[in-house]
């Protein structure tokens, strides 16, 4: 929707209510629906991952008897779009993801016809039971990619039960004997336990001398990068200045490059592990592990995707402060120096941060919304990872403008101390804006020609369309 975006004030934002079931949704909902035949296949289509025994989540909807004592709960969660954790505004920006985890409207539909009927199990033969899985697992896996090729697991640390937060910092070999594509990662804790401890986990890629050649990372991010505001690199900016396999917090699944493009690791190189843990109440030993999923020999991609963290802060970390018991507002001009295709957007806050839209402003002084989301929660880092052909590629000279949103009022449930300061910083109850995006820097023959695609493309979809 270029030409147009989305403006949202501080007393909107504070007044912003959840989007309501359309009435042409609610009329789609079987007449009488229940578990067995209904609501049993959309759990486990889209909760069930979260929700079963030893998963993350706190209670386990497998089966009809799980489920019923949380009947009116579900409700009340998917009503809202709190579950599944899937927060992206789904009106504006790129509309279709490799990874969607959202209800649509007639599933929400069905869930709260269940409920108001009374919740009724139905016909138990209509169950038709899915795997659940043994404990830890990858998402990855679970969403049908099968188990990585390579997994890692840092070196154990032990957190107190009462403690101040803390960095491990590990270097561990990557072990490789020959040069491979990567075309999929996913962090995540080495054991249950760790979900409680491990805020977030960066494996930073410590490159061999051919490989720094290859990436060319002497500036940021080759110098394809850099604040619109310019001046010196903040401390904020510093992690671009750094290639990574993978940057992994609370709640989040895994990043799937766009098909083509991956991370060439090569042997003798290192992760360099930045694990923030902090303290949960009890004694926990974990840390974080990666699994890599490789391109098969003779399928290696010809283009690097890069992970950048675009800023929500335009004069730096000095820039945030805010009050207490109060609506902050900041924003951040990212320039683009290169022709760059974004496949992903997954924004960071800590526990303050409520709202963040991504905008393109392009060369020509128009603007169009990448992805907003609108109730950002703590505890779901959701990594909303673009369809191939939806994903956005903007020229050289387009300023990418983070606005970020927070709420420092008990009205937060998430917040500790709303009678509290807050400024940046690496602690959880320290705050940050950014917008992690992995992108693909294209030349201008590479960009005039996918944008040549997508015309046509659109053109004969348009034409489909006006033919039926």
């Amino acid at each position: 929707m270029r030409g147009s975006t989305v403006r949202l004030g501080l007393a909107a934002f504070a007044a912003a209510g959840f989007l309501s079931i359309p009435a042409a949704a609610q009329a789609a909902a079987p007449a009488k629906p229940t578990f067995s035949k209904d609501v049993a296949p959309i759990f486990q289509a889209k909760c069930q991952s979260c929700h079963e025994p030893g998963a993350i989540a706190p209670m386990s909807l497998v089966t009809f008897k799980d489920a019923r004592p949380w009947a009116r709960s579900i409700k009340a969660r998917v009503e809202t779009r709190q579950m599944p954790p899937w927060h992206i505004d789904r009106s504006v920006g790129v509309t279709r993801f490799k990874n969607d985890m959202s209800l649509t409207d007639d599933q929400i539909a069905t869930i709260v016809a269940w409920v108001d009927q009374g919740a009724p199990e139905g016909n138990p033969a209509d169950f038709k039971a899915k795997p659940v899985a043994q404990g830890l697992y990858w998402q990855a896996e679970r969403d049908g990619y099968g188990p990585p090729d390579l997994v890692i697991t840092a070196p154990m640390q032990t957190m107190p039960a009462v403690n101040q937060d803390v960095w491990w910092r590990p270097l561990q070999d990557i072990p490789i004997t020959e040069p491979r594509w990567v075309r999929m990662v996913e962090i995540r804790p080495a054991n249950l336990q760790g979900r409680k401890i491990l805020h977030h986990s960066i494996a930073y890629h410590v490159l061999n001398k051919d490989n720094v050649a290859a990436v060319n990372t002497g500036v940021a991010i080759g110098g394809r990068f850099a604040s619109a505001t310019g001046g010196t690199i903040s401390p904020a900016d510093l992690v671009n200045r750094r290639p990574q396999l993978m940057e992994w917090a609370i709640g989040k699944g895994y990043d799937r490059f766009m098909d083509g493009t991956g991370k060439l690791i090569m042997p003798g190189e290192k992760i360099s592990w930045d694990q923030h843990i902090h303290a949960a109440g009890e004694e926990i030993t974990s840390a974080s592990e990666i699994g890599l999923w490789f391109y098969p020999k003779g399928q290696e991609p010809t283009k690097r995707s890069y992970l950048v963290g675009f800023t929500g802060l335009k004069n730096g970390t000095a820039g945030l402060d805010i009050p207490p018991n109060s609506i902050a507002y900041t924003e951040g001009y990212n320039l683009l120096r290169e022709n760059t295709l974004i496949t992903n957007f997954q924004p960071h806050f800590h526990l303050r941060g409520k709202a963040m839209m991504v905008e393109a402003i392009l060369p020509d002084g128009s603007s169009e919304v990448v992805s907003y989301v609108k109730d950002f929660n703590f505890n779901w880092m959701t990594n909303y990872i673009y369809e191939d052909d939806a994903a956005p590629v903007y020229p050289k000279g387009t300023i990418i403008k983070v606005s970020a949103y927070y709420d420092n009022t008990k009205a937060n449930k998430s917040n500790p101390d709303p009678d509290q300061w807050v400024g940046w910083g690496d602690r959880t109850v320290d705050e940050m804006a950014h917008a992690w995006m992995n992108v693909v820097y294209l030349s201008d023959d590479e960009y005039k020609a996918l944008v040549e695609k997508r015309k046509a493309q659109k053109a004969s979809t348009s034409e489909a369309r006006e033919r039926q």
